[in-house]
């Protein structure tokens, strides 16, 4: 008797069948600014990223929280739907005053990795401008601009503070992580160094928002051995990269790889298409990079 394929023609399983892992590869979403400074570095727009959040919104992309990722990665949860996990590096001020609005509008679950040392800087600032940053008055810094201010101890300028993160948590949608204690290149750093990064960002995280923190994105992309090593021995179930890919057969937990959004809603558009097709997306990461 002639087995079965288990898939059909366009390589989602067919009925009956129980994929490996998951019927669609999920794209995990890489984001950092958004704000108006059109053409900066890692910045999207407002206006387009309404556009990319409302496109999964109206085609009925899940949204995932990173607990759910996780759970399908270990073959706990098995999902049919279209879906995509949304993250943003860093913590930028700008999350908080275009990003979140966007997020609570259309339902949009993400997570925001946090660089811990900014965020205590910016929450030891009395904020005289609060109002006029809940009502999107401030002036958002270029991003070279906002190193300049990082540099020069005025991170409450451009970075979110534990509020804005506790406010953003009860919303239900975001959730947050670590980006270590200061954006260290971690393949660069002693064991001791290492240990400081990792564990101290991570405790903070769960002094200050009271919930684990069993998630960790490297700064820059960069890691070794020992890094990994002591993100695992300090209790870290998954940790994310800048490596270009998706999540989909057989994925290592300590090695989640993302997509770099552009700005450019017609792109966005296509790329989850193509990226949550299985035959499509395999034959595309073969062939281009972004």
């Amino acid at each position: 008797m002639q087995n079965r394929k288990p898939f059909g023609l366009l390589g989602f399983p067919k009925e009956g069948h129980k994929s490996p892992f998951c019927p669609r590869p999920i794209p995990v979403l890489m984001y950092h600014h958004i704000n108006p400074h059109k053409g900066d570095m890692v910045t999207v727009t407002p206006e387009v990223f309404e556009g990319q959040m409302e496109f999964l919104h109206k085609s009925r992309y899940r949204t995932l929280k990173i607990d759910d990722l996780l759970d399908i990665i270990n073959g706990k949860l098995i999902i049919k739907e279209k879906s995509v996990v949304v993250t943003f590096d860093d913590g930028w001020l700008d999350n908080y005053v275009y990003a979140y609005p966007v997020l609570k509008r259309y339902k949009i679950n993400a997570a925001i990795f946090l660089i811990t040392d900014r965020v205590e800087m910016a929450s030891n600032i009395v904020r005289s401008q609060e109002s006029k940053i809940k009502g999107q008055e401030i002036t958002i810094p270029a991003h070279s601009e906002s190193k300049n201010l990082i540099a020069n101890g005025q991170s409450h300028k451009v970075s979110i503070n534990w509020d804005m993160a506790k406010e953003m948590q009860d919303s239900g949608l975001v959730e947050f992580y670590s980006h270590t204690k200061s954006h260290a290149k971690c393949d660069r750093l002693s064991e001791k160094e290492l240990w400081e990064e990792l564990h101290e960002s991570k405790k903070i995280i769960e002094e200050k928002l009271s919930k684990p923190c069993p998630y960790l994105c490297w700064p820059y992309g960069k890691y070794n051995e020992t890094a990994m090593q002591i993100a695992k021995d300090i209790g870290y179930k998954a940790i994310f990269t800048t490596r270009h890919g998706v999540v989909e057969k057989n994925p290592n937990p300590f090695s989640i790889k993302r997509i770099v959004v552009k700005d450019n809603i017609a792109w966005f558009k296509k790329r989850m298409v193509i990226y949550t097709n299985p035959i499509i997306s395999e034959l595309y990461l073969k062939i281009k990079k972004k």
